[in-house]
C-alpha cells in the first residue's frame, strides 16, 4: 500500500498545534515533519488535522428501520461530518438488551461501516424501565455505556440496581433526561410559543427533576454518569454543581441546542420537533456556556433520521428528532470560536474517552492509528442535501462557518479526495 501524506495542516500534536506534515502508512501514522512527500496527498491548505471525531449519540436504526437509516448510510454521513466512530443508541427494533443484538451491531459495523461502530446497551429488559437488562453479558460484548435513550428510567429502585451493577463494572449509565409523564402530552417547549400556538408544552423542569434524582442516586452508588442531550439553564447549573462536588458526572450537548430556540418552532416546521424541545433563548445561551466553560462535556449529535413521510405531517403528529452528523463540526465551530484544542476536546477526546472508545479520539503522534480528520474553521458554506437516507434536518440553506475536508479511518480515505 502507498503511503498517504496530509501535508499544510496545523495538526493537533501530544505537544499541541503544530503547522507540519504528516505521512500515513497502512493503518498508522509513520512520520511527522515538514516538507515530507508520497504520491498520495491532502493538501490541508493551512486546515485543523486532529484526531477523527466521536459521536456518542447517533441512531442508526438498524436493526429494524432500516428505511429511515441504516449502518451503511448513517457511518457514511458521519464520515462526511468528520467522524471516525460512532455510539449506535439501542432503541432499535429488537433493542439491545442482550448480547446478540449488540454483537450484531458490531459485526455489521465491521461489515458495512464507513466509521467505527459501538453498540450501546439497554439499562432495562426491552428498555421499558422495569427490570435490569442483560448487562453482564453485553458487557462480554464489548458494551460500555448503558442507556435506555428514548425513555427516561422512572424507577429509581430499578435505576440503583442498574447504576450499582454497573459501577461494579466500571460502566457507564447514560441518561435521556425527560421525565416521561410531565413530558408524554408535550409537542415543545412549555413557554410564550406553546401558549401563542395552543400547544402542549414540555418544562424544562422535566430535565430537572430526573437529573436532580439521578444525581442523588450517583451520590449513593458512585457511578459513572453521562446526562444525554442537555436542554435547559438549571440542568447545566445542577451539572456544573456536581462537578465541582466531585461526582462521576458528564454531560452532552446536541448542535440543534446551541444554535436554535422555541422561537425557530413557532414556524411549525417539524424538523424542529425533538426530544427534548427547543428551550428559551436563555436556555440555549446557558448551553453555549458550559460548552465554553467545559461544565458540558462534548457535542453529540442525537443524529435521528425519519423518512420524509413521517416528518411531513402536522407538528404535533411527527416524530421527534433531526440528523445531525454532517453538520456538527460546523456548529460547534460557530461556538467554540478559534480554539482548535477545545473543538477537538468536544468532538473528540472527550466522548471517546467518557464513552471508553480507545483507538480514536488521541492527539496524534507516530504509531498512533491514522483516524484523522482534516477541518478548515473559516470555509463558509450552506448545507443543500445529506448522504443519509433521511433529510430531516434544520441546516438546510442555513450558512455554516467551517467544513471537513477530508476524513481517514485506519489510514483509508472515507471522505474527500487526493492530489
Amino acid at each position: 500500500m502507498s503511503d498517504l501524506i496530509i501535508t499544510g495542516g496545523t495538526v493537533l500534536t501530544t505537544d499541541g498545534p503544530i503547522r507540519t506534515d504528516l505521512r500515513i502508512t497502512d493503518d498508522r501514522v509513520s512520520e511527522i515533519g515538514q516538507g515530507l512527500e508520497a504520491s498520495n496527498v491532502i493538501d490541508a491548505n493551512e486546515a485543523w488535522v486532529g484526531p477523527g471525531l466521536v459521536d456518542m449519540h447517533s441512531h442508526l436504526r438498524d436493526p429494524g428501520q432500516d428505511w429511515k437509516e441504516d449502518i451503511a448510510t448513517g457511518t457514511g454521513a458521519a464520515a462526511v461530518g468528520g467522524y471516525t466512530a460512532v455510539l449506535a443508541m439501542p432503541n432499535t427494533i429488537p433493542v439491545v438488551d442482550n448480547a446478540q443484538i449488540a454483537l450484531y451491531v458490531s459485526e455489521r459495523g465491521r461489515r458495512v461501516g464507513s466509521a467505527d461502530v459501538y453498540p450501546s446497551g439497554c439499562l432495562t429488559m426491552g428498555g421499558d424501565g422495569e427490570r435490569m437488562a442483560h448487562i453482564d453479558e453485553m458487557w462480554d460484548a464489548g458494551v460500555r455505556v448503558f442507556t435506555d435513550d428514548g425513555t427516561s428510567v422512572e424507577s429509581a429502585a430499578v435505576l440503583r440496581l442498574a447504576m450499582e451493577y454497573i459501577a461494579n463494572l466500571g460502566g457507564l449509565v447514560a441518561q435521556h433526561a425527560v421525565d416521561g409523564a410531565m413530558s408524554a402530552h408535550g409537542y415543545m417547549h412549555e413557554g410564550s410559543v406553546s401558549s401563542r400556538l395552543g400547544m402542549h408544552g414540555i418544562p424544562s423542569e422535566a430535565e430537572e427533576i430526573v437529573i436532580s434524582r439521578d444525581l442523588a442516586l450517583v451520590r449513593l452508588t458512585g457511578v459513572s454518569y453521562h446526562v444525554q442531550h442537555l436542554s435547559s439553564m438549571v440542568g447545566v447549573g445542577l451539572i456544573r454543581q456536581a462537578k465541582a462536588d466531585g461526582l462521576p458526572v458528564t454531560a452532552e450537548v446536541t448542535p440543534h441546542h446551541l444554535v436554535f430556540d422555541h422561537t425557530d418552532v413557532a414556524s411549525t416546521d417539524a424538523d424542529f420537533k425533538m426530544m427534548p424541545p427547543l428551550r428559551s433563548a436563555e436556555d440555549r445561551d446557558a448551553l453555549v456556556l458550559g460548552l465554553q466553560d467545559g461544565t458540558i462535556d462534548i457535542v453529540a449529535t442525537d443524529h435521528a433520521p425519519h423518512a420524509p413521510r413521517e416528518k411531513e405531517v402536522p407538528f404535533e403528529h411527527a416524530p421527534n428528532g433531526v440528523i445531525g452528523l454532517e453538520w456538527a463540526a460546523s456548529v460547534t465551530n460557530s461556538v467554540i470560536g478559534d480554539d482548535q484544542v477545545r473543538f477537538f476536546a468536544a468532538l473528540s477526546s472527550s466522548p471517546a474517552r467518557i464513552a471508553q472508545i480507545t483507538d480514536h479520539g488521541h492527539a496524534i503522534t507516530i504509531g498512533s492509528t491514522a483516524n484523522l480528520v482534516v477541518f478548515d474553521p473559516t470555509e463558509r458554506w450552506t448545507p443543500t442535501d445529506s448522504v443519509s437516507r433521511s433529510r430531516n434536518a434544520p441546516y438546510f440553506g442555513r450558512e455554516l462557518i467551517g467544513r471537513v475536508r477530508a476524513t481517514v479511518r485506519a489510514g483509508q480515505l472515507t471522505h474527500g479526495s487526493t492530489a
